[in-house]
């Protein structure tokens, strides 16, 4: 599959949500963001309202986090968090499973743990985040099996903060797992056009990419195309 520099944007949820994240980095991102029309942007939770301001008025999304990026806070404070995410103004939550429960096999725990997110916010989309880097081919075709009991709308791959990168085998057990019921998400270490367009072309809907990395990606496809490149407005 071939993307245009036109439709990378809209596969690319853009984040900053190290925990170095500095208010600089949050305002940069809101521009690239408006700039190129990429079609959601997170960053950190205490720093949602900022976003939400910079990102006023135009047609980028807002995204908010729960339970990130660990996963191993109560149900309860997931949902809080997403509660709050939402009245805030998020248009979609990532949420981080419950994933000591999940190698444990406390599945109706982490069935639970999600759909208590879901039922929190709907009827704004779930993104439930495995974190696959600890997980077998196994665990990983589970989580997203109890996943889709719960009503999510994404399963993802990654918060982005662990060692071990999304691969395209990955996209392709979780593909096998959801079969077209539900849309993917991929993130943590994609870092170029040719990941982003294989996992694409193997049924990846949506790509969490960083700021930096997202406009690597972006001046790949600009490039391939003669288009010159230009971040500044």
């Amino acid at each position: 599959m071939q993307l245009s520099y036109k439709d990378i944007p809209k596969f690319i949820d853009i984040s900053a949500v190290r925990a170095d994240v500095t208010y600089k980095e949050i305002e940069e991102m809101a521009r690239i963001a408006k700039k190129f029309h990429f079609i959601c942007a997170f960053t950190m939770p205490c720093f949602t309202y900022r976003l939400a301001k910079l990102l006023k008025g135009s047609d980028v999304l807002l995204g908010g986090t729960a339970g990130f990026p660990s996963g191993a806070v109560s149900t309860e404070e997931k949902v809080s968090c997403a509660i709050r995410e939402k009245s805030i103004g998020c248009d979609e939550i990532d949420m981080v499973i419950n994933v000591g429960a999940l190698l444990s096999g406390d599945y109706e725990l982490v069935r639970d743990d999600i759909k208590a997110v879901v039922d929190a916010v709907n009827p704004i989309p779930v993104k439930t985040i495995l974190e696959i880097a600890y997980l077998t081919d196994e665990q990983i075709g589970k989580a997203c099996e109890l996943a889709m009991r719960s009503g999510v709308t994404y399963v993802k791959s990654g918060t982005g903060w662990a060692s071990k990168p999304t691969t395209l085998k990955t996209i392709q057990i979780m593909r096998d797992a959801v079969g077209e019921q539900i849309k993917i998400k991929a993130a943590g270490g994609i870092r170029t056009l040719t990941e982003l367009e294989e996992m694409a072309e193997a049924g990846c809907d949506r790509f969490g990419i960083s700021l930096n990395s997202a406009l690597k990606i972006l001046k790949e496809a600009y490039d391939r195309e003669g288009i010159i490149f230009d971040e500044e407005i």
